[in-house]
């Protein structure tokens, strides 16, 4: 043990710090995803494998724990299928290379992704004035094929006017969710997943819980305003920002949707 720790250096730290890192991640992700408690009692679980395996060196015991371990990669892929795909895509779209990129790019076309957003800055501000409910989400890298599937098929420009006429509170899509995608409304009266967060507040209702829901499984923004209050609230990556006025509004966008 001591000739180990004398032979510690700058590579094992490093080692170290990266499965901290990727421990650190997988626990935000599975807090976020409502897996908190299964994520805990497989680091359980693991930490009991490595004693009795490595430490202890209990031979009967270690090799059932291995033959369950073996099963067990099999299983938590089944279980944590749609959280892998979520890794993976987290990976493929937060890298410091491609964060770059899109902020070079955003120095050039600033302006036009400000000006691209205002039919929907303009919708929601005026929806919110007359506390119309609504729930749009504009979705990134084409991730939310299944969601424009489970509703109905609009294919239009964004326009502020045809917005607030499907969030009309009378009109047959007025339940569910709007999905942007490539610049374009695809759909209206999706359905989304609902979120098992307890960090929402109380007072979120299902609009609240869907446009969660949806930002914990995408990349996808989504913007809830309030039937009972009129505040505008954007989802994103399992957080949210309440009371958001239309420049903080279109400022988010712009930064934030590619």
């Amino acid at each position: 043990m001591v000739d180990y720790f004398v032979s510690f250096g700058i590579k094992d730290i490093i080692d170290v710090l990266c499965v901290s890192l990727l421990l650190f991640y997988l626990y935000k992700l599975m807090k976020r995803t409502g897996s908190l408690n299964m994520f805990i009692g497989i680091l359980v679980f693991i930490f009991v494998w490595m004693i009795v395996s490595q430490v202890l060196k209990m031979q009967l015991l270690g090799a059932v724990l291995d033959k369950l371990v073996d099963v067990g990669v099999i299983a938590l892929i089944v279980l944590f299928a749609d959280d892998i795909r979520h890794f993976f895509r987290d990976i493929g779209t937060t890298t410091r290379t491609r964060k770059l990129f899109h902020w070079l790019v955003r120095r050039h076309h600033a302006q036009g992704d400000a000006t691209k957003w205002e039919p929907i800055v303009r919708a929601c501000d005026s929806m919110s004035r007359r506390k119309e409910g609504a729930l749009i989400v504009i979705g990134q890298n084409d991730e939310l094929h299944d969601v424009i599937e489970s509703g109905e098929l609009v294919n239009a420009d964004m326009n502020q006017l045809l917005i607030e006429n499907i969030f009309f509170k009378n009109s047959p899509l007025h339940d569910g969710a709007m999905i942007i995608t490539n610049d374009r409304i695809e759909a209206a009266a999706c359905i989304l997943p609902l979120s098992q967060s307890e960090e929402l507040p109380k007072e979120f209702g299902l609009r609240h819980r869907s446009a969660m829901g949806i930002s914990e499984k995408t990349n996808a923004v989504a913007v809830v305003v309030s039937e009972e209050t009129g505040i505008i609230t954007v989802f994103r990556k399992g957080s949210f920002q309440r009371n958001m006025q239309a420049a903080e509004l279109s400022k988010y966008l712009t930064d934030n949707v590619r």
